[in-house]
């Protein structure tokens, strides 16, 4: 008698073979529509097509300037993904409003930005691989431009609700900045945040650390070209920042998304505990999520937060040697941590416009 497991799976396995088989189609093409959205975003092609009336493939390449093949079958992409309309009597392409309202430089929130992050990460998947054969992680240099995206990205979660709903979680500190303050922010990428605030209170200090070389001589060349004089960068390993942070120098020290990127998480967090006066503030952005699996089934990002903290934040962390806490290290283990660091005080703050991160209002 045969004993071997049928490969023939029962009929109440079918379905849901059939079910998984028709997600997976999906995913399929939408994964290629997020590549071609992030070429579409490069090239500007969304924003030629948005100030355009319905218009021929060689007209649009010819506005855009780009090699018109390349851009008729970018148009065949974007026509199956449903994100451009194609009228086949007329030969011709438009961008609907509505979806141009999501996938411009024009709009308030551009979704095309996120697009790239897949095919930067797509980058390092030999490297990852190889990590989860050999462990380590894959070093910051590895990442062409996750910076510049990052950039972009925080030119729309930050940036323009820093005076209008970030900084105002701290009660007075809009005053302060306007009176005058020594300002900090840890893993400032390229600064963009701190010049943001420079420009606006002239009368405050900002200071800004990454481990980025590359970042921080993007943003003192930019400072430099603004004429900033109140703000300053430095290259800057965190990892012992518990030892050789500065005493008591800061009113305010600032984290956009940086903390679970770091080697040594805890000792950063004891080093900004350190570095602030007794009425001083520490105000960080993370990543939204629960400490447990469990707990983020119904995130609507979780997936591709955690492919971003596996492929990204996770690894850099575990390639300086480090803890590899993860972007998803989650609400109830960052109020645990910033107790153990010594904050008394912990607030989670959600905001509207930002579905990806918490607000933690933390004071000495």
């Amino acid at each position: 008698m045969c004993t071997a497991h049928s490969a023939i799976p029962a009929s109440s396995d079918t379905d849901r073979v059939s079910q998984l088989e028709q997600r997976l189609i999906g995913a399929i093409n939408d994964g290629a529509m997020m590549l071609m959205t992030s070429i579409g975003h490069r090239t500007g092609l969304f924003d030629v097509m948005s100030d355009m009336p319905p218009a021929a493939a060689a007209e649009i390449a010819g506005r855009a300037g780009l090699n018109e093949r390349y851009v008729r079958e970018w148009l065949g992409a974007m026509v199956c993904a449903r994100l451009v309309e194609h009228d086949g009597s007329a030969g011709t392409y438009a961008l609907p409003a509505a979806h141009a309202a999501r996938l411009t430089r024009a709009a308030d929130v551009n979704m095309a930005v996120v697009a790239q992050y897949f095919s930067v990460l797509g980058g390092v998947e030999d490297d990852i691989v190889a990590c989860f054969r050999n462990g380590g992680g894959v070093p910051y240099e590895r990442y062409g431009r996750f910076h510049e995206v990052m950039a972009e990205e925080s030119g729309q979660t930050v940036l323009p609700a820093l005076e209008s709903a970030i900084l105002p979680l701290a009660p007075g500190l809009i005053e302060r900045l306007d009176a005058g303050i020594e300002a900090l922010d840890l893993g400032c990428g390229r600064g963009r945040a701190i010049m943001r605030l420079a420009e606006r209170f002239p009368r405050s200090r900002f200071h800004g650390c990454d481990l980025s070389q590359e970042a921080i001589a993007w943003a003192g060349a930019e400072a430099g070209r603004r004429g900033l004089k109140n703000a300053v960068f430095e290259v800057r390993d965190l990892s012992d920042f518990d030892l050789t942070g500065p005493v008591g120098r800061f009113d305010l020290v600032t984290t956009f998304d940086a903390i679970h990127d770091q080697a040594k998480p805890a000792r950063m967090l004891s080093g900004i505990r350190r570095a602030l006066r007794p009425e001083g503030v520490f105000l960080a952005q993370d990543i939204k999520g629960s400490s447990r699996h469990a707990g983020d089934l119904d995130n609507p990002l979780a997936t591709f937060f955690y492919t971003i903290s596996c492929m990204h934040c996770m690894t850099v962390s575990l390639a300086q040697g480090g803890d590899g806490l993860g972007a998803m290290w989650g609400r109830e283990l960052a109020a645990e941590m910033f107790a153990a660091a010594g904050f008394r005080s912990v607030a989670i703050h959600e905001l509207e416009h930002d579905i990806s991160n918490y607000y933690y209002v933390c004071r000495p």
